[in-house]
């Protein structure tokens, strides 16, 4: 028997792939022979072809977004949610086969009409790292929007850049704007529509609510001519300012990190002879992208703040903190400074028409560089310096219990509130810190952000009875996500149970930050998990890091796997 299979989330990320591949593997076993079309916005997959969807005797379709079904007229066609299709395929697939019933031409147009109460909506999500917060929220939003009976449309500007892109047309059909975002994005575009501003957490956990918001808060947006954020620095606090900055400082740290580490391969010292490859390397890893992580973090600190006549000052800024020897916390100094006294010009200052025109391109930047210079030179940078100088010679000089200490700190921060402002703030310290070559506390930091994900995967496979079969299934993804330093890939379980969650998490957090700064482990790149171990020497020692993460991880998962009560449905089956 010949079917075809469409898969949609409206995220176009985890569930749509999932779903896929758990029909696929359904369809296998009943010897049916199935073209399946993975809508996705993250990686290219089959497109049903005429021939694929003439042949089949029935098309089933797994989504909880509107798919185009026009192509689909006149064949027997089944629709589902995709959570079902995720829950139990096999019941998905029997039902289908049992319900299908033929698609006519009325049907389709019944299916895109919209009720009196649907909106359109369109989204944009952004988290500073731009990998798991982004697309999560992203889904939330797009789930509880189509489930309220909305369109919605969501772009997001992950870490690979902006995925799903909102068109002029988009944006002019939109009755609300949401912009779930922790760092700054471009708003120019929304002139006039009505806006509202939240972060992805809120957007992840409370996502009805933030819509209801939405409808109830939003307020006309006014652009006045800047390419990022217009929105008024009193909505925006200091974390989401330095945020922007460590988002786009982190290309630059884990390029030049993973760059260094390489140069190691011809040997520690072997940079030391020049003229050769290794020296190379560290010219470009070291000298140089290491180099402007710091002017980056002020630079795009001072952007977040002021807008394009920031970034000039902060740039500067940030390379005289550099060259103080204030590191990032002069960094983070230089891009305050600096934003806040171009944004005070911008403001403050009034010039003729005709003159309007030179502010952010020659009186701001002029007169906030000067000031900023003048201030980190004469004020700031030598106290900072020495701070900066007394930090590095207590890690430097730390004893074990000291570091054990630093490392439970920095572990349960990580685990705290998986990926939230705490943990953000002990990553944001240890990526810092590589600008002064002190690689252990982001080790630390890296391996006890991986635990609550593997955690919470490794729970579900110690206490399978206790879990209903989606839970088991979000079980095997957080897992992966664990692999590649996704803390966020506990949340899903954290939101239902966050009394027992958070706390296994934090202890197995705290264990493995302290056996790493124990070991005295050490991380040249801030990102990437297990999968930076392939690249040599970016982690050392690897076979006690890996003891430190397999017992965080083995803490996690055996309390949670202990603590858990059986999930409702389970219960009921019983």
């Amino acid at each position: 028997m010949n079917i075809a299979i469409i898969t949609a989330c409206p995220s176009g990320v985890a569930n749509s792939i999932i779903a896929a591949g758990l029909l696929e593997k359904v369809a296998k076993a009943l010897n049916l022979d199935a073209k399946i079309e993975c809508q996705s916005n993250v990686i290219e997959g089959y497109v049903l072809s005429k021939k694929d969807i003439d042949d089949a005797e029935i098309v089933i379709i797994a989504s909880d977004t509107a798919i185009d079904t026009s192509r689909l007229v006149n064949k027997k066609v089944y629709q589902g949610s995709i959570k079902d299709a995720v829950k139990n395929a096999s019941a998905f697939i029997e039902n289908a086969q049992q319900h299908a019933v033929t698609l006519t031409s009325d049907a389709v147009s019944t299916s895109s009409t919209e009720s009196s109460d649907s909106k359109k909506i369109v989204a944009i999500t952004a988290c500073p790292t731009g990998v798991a917060h982004t697309f999560m929220a992203a889904e939330a939003l797009e789930d509880e929007a189509v489930r309220q009976g909305h369109q919605i449309k969501v772009e997001t500007r992950g870490s690979v850049g902006a995925k799903n892109q909102l068109t002029e047309q988009d944006i002019e059909q939109a009755d609300l704007v949401i912009i779930a975002a922790d760092i700054d994005v471009p708003l120019d575009r929304f002139n006039g529509k009505l806006l509202y501003r939240t972060k992805t957490g809120p957007a992840l956990k409370k996502t009805k609510q933030e819509i209801e918001k939405a409808f109830l808060e939003a307020t006309p947006y006014q652009a006045t001519g800047g390419a990022s954020a217009e929105v008024s620095t009193e909505s925006k606090g200091v974390y989401q300012h330095l945020m922007t900055g460590v988002s786009h400082m982190l290309p630059v740290v884990v390029a030049g990190g993973l760059i260094i580490a390489l140069s190691f391969v011809f040997g520690i010292e072997a940079f030391k002879q020049e003229g050769t490859l290794a020296a190379a390397l560290m010219s470009i890893g070291g000298g140089s992208a290491f180099a402007l992580m710091i002017p980056v973090l002020a630079g795009y600190i001072a952007f977040s703040i002021a807008d394009r006549p920031g970034l000039a000052p902060g740039l500067v800024g940030g390379m005289l903190a550099s060259t103080l020897g204030a590191g990032f916390l002069g960094g983070i100094a230089a891009g305050f400074i600096a934003g806040y006294s171009a944004k005070f010009i911008a403001d403050k200052l009034s010039l003729p028409q005709s003159m309007e025109a030179l502010k952010p391109i020659l009186i701001i930047p002029f007169v906030a560089t000067l000031f900023t210079g003048l201030v980190m030179i004469y004020v700031v940078g030598s106290p900072v310096a020495a701070t900066m100088s007394g930090l590095e010679n207590f890690l430097n000089t730390m004893g074990a219990g000291n570091a054990v200490m630093l490392g439970i700190l920095l572990g349960a921060m990580m685990c705290f509130d998986l990926g939230g402002p705490v943990n953000k703030a002990a990553y944001a310290f240890g990526v810092g810190l590589l600008a002064s070559q002190q690689y252990a506390p982001m080790a630390a930091i890296m391996a006890a952000g991986m635990v609550p994900a593997l955690g919470m995967g490794l729970a579900t496979f110690l206490a399978k009875s206790k879990f209903e079969a989606s839970a088991r299934e979000a079980g095997k993804a957080s897992f992966v996500l664990g692999l590649c330093f996704i803390s966020e890939g506990a949340i899903p379980f954290a939101a239902k149970d966050p009394m027992r969650v958070i706390p296994s998490c934090m202890a197995g957090g705290a264990l493995t930050g302290a056996l790493s700064m124990l070991f005295g482990a050490e991380l040249l790149a801030p990102h990437g998990g297990l999968f930076v171990l392939l690249i040599p020497n970016a982690i050392s020692p690897v076979l006690m890091y890996l003891v430190a993460i397999a017992a965080g991880t083995a803490v996690t998962g055996f309390s949670y796997a202990f603590l858990k009560k059986r999930d409702e449905q389970v219960l009921a089956s019983a």
